[in-house]
């Protein structure tokens, strides 16, 4: 039922900690994958990692937040060409308070959060459309966040600055409400489009600079740890894959429990 053999699928943020597990997780699962990211550097090392897994998978290095680098991209693959799966991560990392955050924060937030996503439904629409006719399923996942829905504790973090910042869980949030929309607006197709919402994955390289804080982020998890980025795969090819086929508008937490409590 989450065999994705004969599917196509475009990985916005590829190359990113939970990027690079979800595009292994759709190759693995037998998707070609289109590996996105604004440097093509690091898109080529990617692809060449899953070639090496014997996986099928291509590059795309372009800035979704350019809308005429989006259109170039989608001409030079054919409007039309089929493209079974969408999947909306492409995100920003910086810290910032309700104090301390700029208009500018606010802006590049939601640019890249919500406005990026609907830039790309809208233009591979058509590609979505010619593969729900051709194979019977399309899918738009969007990655969203747990701070999408509820707001950061300021206390387990080490710095009010090094918190998870209101313009990303607001952009988030708007994500998540286009999700809802897009899910209506396309479920009479039979185009799905639902949301995830990770939880407590931090970089390998801040579990290693910043133990204190990672300890704080396990005390708030009811199952008492922090995620894997190889966790994030299986609900993303859930998602992906006729095992889904009558689930959408649906906004799934990945998060150990930590939008539970």
């Amino acid at each position: 039922m989450s065999d994705l053999t004969g599917r196509v699928a475009l990985v916005t943020g590829a190359t990113g900690h939970l990027g690079q597990a979800m595009s292994l997780a759709l190759a693995e699962a037998g998707a070609h994958v289109i590996v996105n990211a604004r440097r093509a550097t690091r898109c080529t090392a990617l692809v060449d990692q899953l070639k090496a897994r014997g996986l099928s998978a291509e590059t795309a290095a372009f800035d979704v937040t350019d809308a005429e680098a989006v259109a170039s991209f989608i001409a030079r693959r054919g409007r039309e060409t089929p493209l079974h799966i969408l999947v909306n991560n492409a995100a920003q990392g910086r810290g910032g308070t309700m104090e301390t955050a700029t208009d500018t924060d606010y802006s590049d937030a939601y640019e890249i959060a919500v406005l990026a996503a609907q830039r790309l439904v809208r233009g591979l629409l058509p590609a979505l459309r010619r593969a729900r006719r051709q194979d019977g399923d399309a899918a738009i996942i969007n990655i969203a966040s747990m701070y999408g829905v509820v707001s950061p504790d300021l206390r387990n973090y080490d710095t009010a600055e090094g918190s998870n910042p209101p313009f990303y869980g607001a952009a988030k949030a708007g994500l998540i409400q286009l999700t809802r929309y897009c899910a209506c607006q396309f479920g009479p197709e039979g185009i799905r489009c639902n949301a995830i919402t990770p939880g407590p994955f931090p970089h390998p390289a801040a579990q290693l600079e910043l133990p204190a804080m990672v300890d704080n982020l396990v005390s708030r998890v009811p199952m008492g740890r922090i995620g894997s980025a190889s966790e994030i795969g299986g609900p993303v090819v859930f998602l992906a894959s006729p095992a889904a086929s009558f689930v959408t508008g649906a906004v799934i937490p990945v998060d150990g429990g930590w939008t539970a409590w």
